[in-house]
């Protein structure tokens, strides 16, 4: 959990609270409130529903585990539900997000005597789903492996007295309210439980759930004086798309970015600048949906610890990682959703530190800057795009296709300036001529192969059957002949 630098004249010494979640809040450290805190937690304790917003950062996970653990504390167990079936649910829409909220869990519900359960996909699914029929108080996880469980009966939700939905406007965004309406359809009516929503912005949307499976909560809105963190200080650079990467590097050399998350609007994007900072002695990993969960729990501690300098993400990052000492922050893609740039650069200056968001305004993305600037109430300050800024690019050795932001510094292009298709190897890589390296694009297929080169001299019919060859050595190796897509610069699957 993340302090608050703004905190409020309300104490949690003087709220009627149980001993043993008091206990929990001083070994936790607290003693004021948050502004969200302090309005919602006098509503939650006298058992009204809350529906609250309030920014990243400020509190809202230590808000709802309190309320909750004084919940239960205050009530046996209900009747309907078997001894085994947990008594509060929390949803988050990542996996990242659970873990966190259970860690805190922990903290602040070690002298309940509560246990505590963690369900998300990826990874453990034997263990968990032993540890939830043995039986949890509270359980905490993402929804679609707890529906997973609940469909094979491993638990049932009608001794559910605590519903929690986390980041409500994100479950909208990854698309989970179909399954968040399965769930809250299988619970006790909304009167007979305690129902607590927190998200970052109260969209229409939002509301519409809340009133639909709450019973009649009461909204908080918590105004931030300023959109963005007050220590983050902000730039943007308009470089040419085939600058982007160069100057990506460039300044992450040059800024002592210890402990650096960058943010792009595409999983293969990621991916791709993974490959690339590597192959230029940056180390850096990708953050994805697709990396198996032990695997970006490992990524993840790295980060925290130090031991990882840059982590590379989409928007689902940028939500739920409550990591402390993030130095810098880049938007090598601006995001195409204004609210996406608050969360992404609310990952540095946190809990009064100050740090640097540093932006790309390409020409791909720049169209969403206006909208942008319009949100957080301020021009961005600007930088300049210097020579010395762009050093020279090494590619990955199995790179693929090239695209314009592989190329090195400056604009310049290294693939022979023309003619002859997107991507290809300049004539001396491919052993060619430059007046061969026009004549005839080779097929798309051919772009993702490694380059093997032609003895210069070669005869036609010989460098056909290469081309053949690197036509057939896809459909060994992954069965797949397609050509690559149109932005997917080559990456390995």
């Amino acid at each position: 959990m993340t302090g608050e630098t703004h905190l409020s004249h309300a104490t949690f010494a003087a709220m009627e609270l149980q001993p043993e979640v008091a206990r929990g809040i001083a070994d936790a450290g607290f003693e004021q409130c948050t502004p969200i805190q302090a309005e919602t937690l006098p509503i939650a304790l006298a058992g009204h529903d809350v529906a609250g917003q309030a920014q990243t950062g400020t509190g809202k996970t230590a808000a709802f585990l309190i309320a909750t653990f004084n919940w239960l504390l205050q009530r046996p167990r209900d009747e309907r539900g078997a001894t085994h079936d947990p008594r509060a649910l929390i949803l988050a829409p990542t996996r990242e997000l659970a873990v966190q909220i259970h860690k805190d869990a922990e903290l602040l519900g070690r002298h309940t005597g509560f246990k505590l359960g963690l369900a998300f996909g990826g990874t453990d699914y034997d263990k968990q789903r032993r540890q939830l029929a043995d039986g949890v108080d509270l359980l905490i996880g993402t929804p679609g492996r707890i529906i997973d469980y609940h469909k094979q009966r491993v638990f049932s939700f009608r001794g559910i007295q605590v519903a929690v939905l986390d980041e409500a406007d994100r479950m909208f965004d990854l698309g989970f309210i179909k399954d968040i309406r399965f769930v809250f359809r299988r619970m006790p009516p909304p009167q007979e439980r305690l129902n607590l929503l927190f998200s970052a912005t109260l969209s229409h949307r939002v509301l519409e759930l809340a009133y639909e499976h709450m019973n009649d909560p009461e909204l908080v809105r918590i105004e931030p004086e300023q959109v963005t963190a007050e220590k983050v200080r902000q730039v943007i650079y308009y470089p040419a798309n085939e600058e982007k990467l160069p100057l990506l590097i460039g300044l992450l050399r040059s800024k002592d970015a210890r402990r650096t998350m960058v943010f792009v609007n595409t999983k293969r994007e990621a991916d791709r600048l993974q490959d690339y900072l590597n192959a230029n002695g940056i180390e850096a990993k990708a953050i994805s949906g697709d990396v198996p969960q032990n695997k970006r729990l490992r990524m993840l501690k790295a980060f925290q610890t130090g031991d990882l300098p840059v982590l590379i993400g989409t928007d689902v990052a940028s939500r739920g990682l409550h990591i402390e000492g993030v130095s810098h922050v880049f938007n090598y893609d601006l995001p195409e959703d204004a609210e996406d740039y608050v969360h992404r650069i609310g990952r540095t200056a946190r809990a009064g530190a100050s740090g640097d968001a540093i932006s790309f305004g390409c020409e791909r993305f720049a169209v969403g800057l206006p909208d942008i600037e319009a949100y957080i109430g301020m021009k961005i300050p600007v930088g300049a795009v210097e020579d010395g800024m762009l050093p020279e690019v090494k590619r990955p050795r199995h790179a693929g296709r090239r695209r314009p932001e592989d190329r090195a510094g400056g604009g310049r292009r290294r693939d022979g300036g023309g003619g002859g298709g997107r991507g290809r190897r300049p004539p001396e890589r491919r052993g060619g001529s430059p007046s061969e390296a026009g004549a005839g694009a080779p097929a798309p297929a051919t772009e993702t192969a490694p380059a093997t080169g032609t003895a210069p001299g070669s005869t036609a019919d010989g460098a056909k059957k290469k081309r053949r060859r690197r036509r057939r050595k896809p459909s060994r190796s992954n069965g797949d002949v397609s050509p690559p897509a149109p932005d997917g610069g080559g990456e390995g699957r």
